[in-house]
């Protein structure tokens, strides 16, 4: 996949009101693969319901999301689950860790559905972002910012074209912050995936080549 358009979308609940003033609500708005975007919002104005809709977990939207040109409601389950394992990667704002299993567990349910990374590999991220001591320890009694570490290593066992990421740094000091970007930007010159991350005011320090208001 190389681009996801968006032609005039907007989530149904603001279908009655007027003046929306947005870089991307009822626009025609392309992200292209290989690139970085920021979309910067304040709470309540979508941020999360964009994720969901181009991740094809929600469809209360006006408008049309494509990928490659391809309208999403045209695709099947199949469809989804192979993207979802291949092409797009998400990091979402409530994390959606599973609290009864350890942090390794976590990340290896991830991986056992795509075999992309060697646990190695994982380990030495877990070592990276400060949470090694975390490995069998369960989610549940992580602090949120050890959480938001784990959930983006998860994001990262896949390939992808694309990778989503709604406020993934909102309880990290900067430290991790410049750590989270390090090892993304890595990655992405790996990959060559495209980057979308979303912001309320804390945001993931990267090179951006776009920087848009929701």
């Amino acid at each position: 996949m190389n681009t996801i358009e968006l032609q005039q979308t907007l989530p149904e609940v603001f279908a009655g009101r007027d003046g929306i003033v947005s870089d991307i609500w009822h626009r025609q708005v392309a992200f292209q693969k290989g690139k970085s975007y920021l979309i910067e919002a304040a709470s309540g104005t979508g941020k999360s319901s964009l994720c969901s809709f181009v991740y094809g977990y929600r469809q209360d939207y006006q408008g049309i999301i494509a990928f490659d040109g391809t309208n999403v409601r045209k695709l099947h389950v199949a469809d989804w689950v192979e993207l979802r394992k291949r092409s797009l990667s998400i990091l979402f704002q409530e994390l959606r860790l599973f609290a009864e299993l350890t942090a390794w567990e976590n990340v290896k349910l991830k991986n056992n559905l795509t075999g992309f990374r060697d646990k190695k590999e994982i380990r030495r991220w877990f070592e990276e972002l400060g949470i090694a001591d975390k490995w069998d320890q369960p989610i549940g009694r992580m602090s949120f910012g050890q959480q938001q570490r784990v959930a983006f290593i998860r994001a990262l066992c896949q390939p992808a074209d694309f990778i989503f990421l709604d406020e993934p740094v909102s309880h990290l000091d900067d430290g991790n912050g410049r750590l989270m970007a390090r090892i993304l930007t890595e990655e992405a010159a790996k990959q060559g995936f495209g980057i979308v991350v979303t912001s309320i005011g804390k945001h993931l320090p990267l090179e951006y080549d776009a920087v848009m208001q929701l």
